[in-house]
């Protein structure tokens, strides 16, 4: 199978090569390609990207800013591989992990895995985005009656067909909250899998804000509201 990294840059000229020597530098058990979709950036960013040569990085470009939900689906129909996962720029997630989100899918356990950060040990967490982060999961949770760790989570992975097939509207943060809940009215249940996590701040160009939790908590209850579409069985694909 070949896994497709979809990364998402929107000025982070200070970050994203880095981020790139990282992610290029794993070691993964199968074919890899990285979709860059460089959303606007007006910084240094299209320069430093222009610079990088690497035969599996692909860069797609929007003349402005469209959010991340527009960046993801853009690099989505882009992406040539069987499977897909979110790789964010800023340096937060390490790729290092993305063999472990792998691992239940090729020994046949799962079909969505989603990297749980647990918060057990930290440096640059604000209590409140701990917090609604936790909110908006168990929202999620006690809306669709599943037992996810992290809604928010940018490491999802799963099938490029079946991310296609959810057809995300969100442009921006709440893409997050539209693929899990219409993950979850499918009755897909995410595999979760811990992961390591280092949040940086506000100054350092942390973007999410509180209005995308109560964006994220409108999201799941109109998921939640519509029904479940026709066809798709009861027992869940992780559960194949």
């Amino acid at each position: 199978m070949q896994l497709s990294i979809l990364m998402p840059v929107y000025n982070e000229a200070e970050r994203v090569a880095e981020a790139l020597k990282q992610a290029l530098a794993v070691q993964y058990p199968c074919e890899i390609e990285i979709v860059v979709v460089n959303d606007g950036s007006t910084d240094d960013t299209a320069e430093i990207l222009g610079r990088t040569d690497n035969a599996r990085l692909r860069i797609v470009t929007h003349p402005r800013n469209a959010g991340k939900g527009a960046a993801i689906k853009t690099a989505v129909d882009s992406a040539r591989g069987d499977y897909m996962v979110i790789l964010d720029a800023d340096l937060e997630y390490d790729p290092q992990d993305i063999p472990k989100l792998l691992a239940p899918v090729l020994d046949g356990h799962a079909t969505v895995v989603y990297g749980n950060r647990t918060f057990g040990s930290h440096s640059a967490y604000s209590f409140w985005y701990v917090v609604g982060n936790r909110g908006v999961t168990t929202a999620a949770n006690v809306l669709f009656n599943s037992y996810i760790g992290d809604l928010e989570t940018c490491f999802k992975l799963m099938p490029v067909e079946l991310y296609r097939s959810l057809d995300i509207r969100s442009r921006g943060f709440g893409m997050e909250a539209e693929v899990t809940g219409k993950l979850l009215r499918r009755r897909i249940r995410p595999y979760d899998v811990p992961i390591t996590y280092r949040a940086r701040g506000r100054a350092e160009g942390k973007k999410i804000t509180w209005r995308d939790g109560v964006e994220a908590l409108w999201i799941l209850g109109r998921e939640r509201a519509r029904r479940r579409p026709g066809g798709v069985p009861a027992k869940t694909l992780a559960d194949r």
